[in-house]
């Protein structure tokens, strides 16, 4: 059953019991007052008969004048203390109204059939000095209540069906309406996964904070940010071909050489090492960045003395700018935060390399760290070529080349994974890394980390 029937089942199920339930109140407060109204004439009828009810000789004695003040449709009958019929307004009728009356010693109703009558009986004891002398019964047809009754009922019922049906049939129209977005999300769907294109959106001409709007926007949401991470992934594993191309072509053509010359060429084994060490870099590098980018990166949380790591890596850096390249020590503070040595450690190897890579012969790469506020600000500034702005928003991403792209190294070792990593595991330390470059002047990098506050608790 559709959501859109089981809806208008439920609400037309709702609304027939809240009706049936006005419909019985409707019904017992008619009743009540009907049956209320026969009981004021009973009792008035009781009076009138009782102002001309005598005793003579011990029995009872009622005027017949006072037959006429019967209303019409009610009858009374008099019985002495014996169970003797003394009055009757139904001539040749001896048999009580009400048989267990003739017992009461209190007034009492009953309803009750008598001779294909359903009556309405007040049986009223007699009681005069004292004594009961006997009973009077009085009773009015109650023919004209049932009757009101019964067509209340139908009236009722009818009213009740076509309310029912008419809210039903209502329902199911504005439902169709109100439902329509929802097919349309989901032709779009179908669509969608036929096609392959996650490109189409869905097109909605309500109210843009109703319920069926949020839904459409969050399925629009999730459509954008599903088409990013597809093309992401087709451009990740086109970048990955790519990357591991290179390296097996080298390996494949170093070994049939070997296998041409039929002679272990030792420089041919070297290539071939460098590049399986260059493909063991490049897998190392990728199970880390799918690491950070899931939110498993394992991290050994710890105290770092940051300016301590920062010389460090400029000791282990230097090596790499020889005489080349001027790597300089800027201002200096003493740094204390919460992480994992080793991976700050990558951070730090991975920016100073990067800066020592594009600046050209007689440059300089400055290194400082300083403290703001309840933040460390690690710099690492260059004088070299830039990077153009169009390239800027996306340093960061993988394998990301610009033509003058900081991220490819010009001698290939690099794979365009160096900033990823570095920015996701600043990510995961709390932190930021912000990049700033003009063309011609240089590039800073700045890495912003929380300073360790009561120590160090992950």
């Amino acid at each position: 059953m559709s959501l859109r029937a089981r809806l208008t089942l439920l609400y037309t199920t709702l609304l027939g019991g809240i009706l049936l339930f006005f419909g019985v109140i409707v019904y017992l407060f008619v009743s009540y007052l009907l049956v209320q109204q026969i009981d004021e004439n009973l009792i008035s009828t009781f009076d009138n008969l009782l102002n001309k009810t005598e005793m003579k000789d011990g029995n009872l004695d009622i005027n017949q004048p006072a037959s006429r003040d019967l209303m019409s449709n009610v009858f009374a009958q008099a019985w002495d203390r014996r169970s003797q019929l003394q009055y009757s307004s139904i001539p040749n009728l001896n048999t009580p109204f009400d048989p267990y009356g003739l017992q009461a010693t209190q007034p009492v109703f009953r309803n009750l059939y008598f001779q294909d009558l359903h009556l309405r009986v007040l049986s009223v004891p007699l009681i005069y000095g004292g004594r009961p002398v006997g009973v009077m019964q009085v009773a009015s047809d109650l023919a004209v209540v049932d009757a009101t009754l019964r067509t209340l009922v139908t009236v009722l019922l009818v009213g009740i069906l076509v309310a029912v049906g008419l809210a039903s049939l209502i329902f199911w129209l504005s439902t169709r309406r109100a439902f329509a977005p929802l097919e349309a999300v989901t032709q779009t769907a179908l669509q969608i996964s036929r096609a392959d294109d996650l490109s189409r959106r869905i097109q909605y001409r309500g109210p843009p904070n109703d319920e069926i709007g949020q839904l459409i926007l969050a399925f629009n949401q999730t459509l954008g940010r599903l088409e990013n991470l597809f093309n992401t992934q087709r451009r990740f594993l086109a970048d990955v071909g790519h990357e591991l191309r290179t390296p097996l072509t080298v390996i494949k053509g170093n070994v049939d050489l070997m296998r041409r010359m039929e002679n272990v060429d030792e420089e041919s084994l070297t290539s071939i090492d460098n590049e399986v060490s260059r493909l063991t870099r490049l897998v190392g590098d990728l199970l880390l960045l799918a690491q950070a980018e899931s939110g498993k990166l394992p991290l050994d949380w710890r105290l770092v003395e940051l300016d301590t790591l920062v010389l460090e890596a400029m000791q282990q850096m230097s090596v790499l700018a020889r005489d080349r390249i001027d790597l300089r020590l800027g201002d200096i503070d003493q740094v204390l935060v919460c992480g994992d040595q080793d991976r700050l450690k990558q951070v730090l190897v991975n920016l100073i390399g990067n800066a020592i890579q594009y600046t050209p012969n007689g440059g300089e790469v400055m290194v400082g760290l300083g403290k703001f506020n309840d933040q460390a600000r690690l710099t690492i500034r260059d004088n070299g070529p830039g990077i153009p702005a169009e390239d800027l928003p996306h340093v960061f991403e993988r394998f990301y080349r610009g033509e003058k792209s900081r991220t490819r190294s010009r001698e290939g070792k690099g794979f365009g994974l160096g900033l990823s990593i570095a920015y996701w595991i600043v990510r995961n330390h709390g932190g930021r890394i912000e990049v700033d470059s003009k063309e011609g002047v240089g590039t800073t990098f700045g890495v912003w980390l929380p300073l360790s506050k009561d120590g160090c608790k992950k």
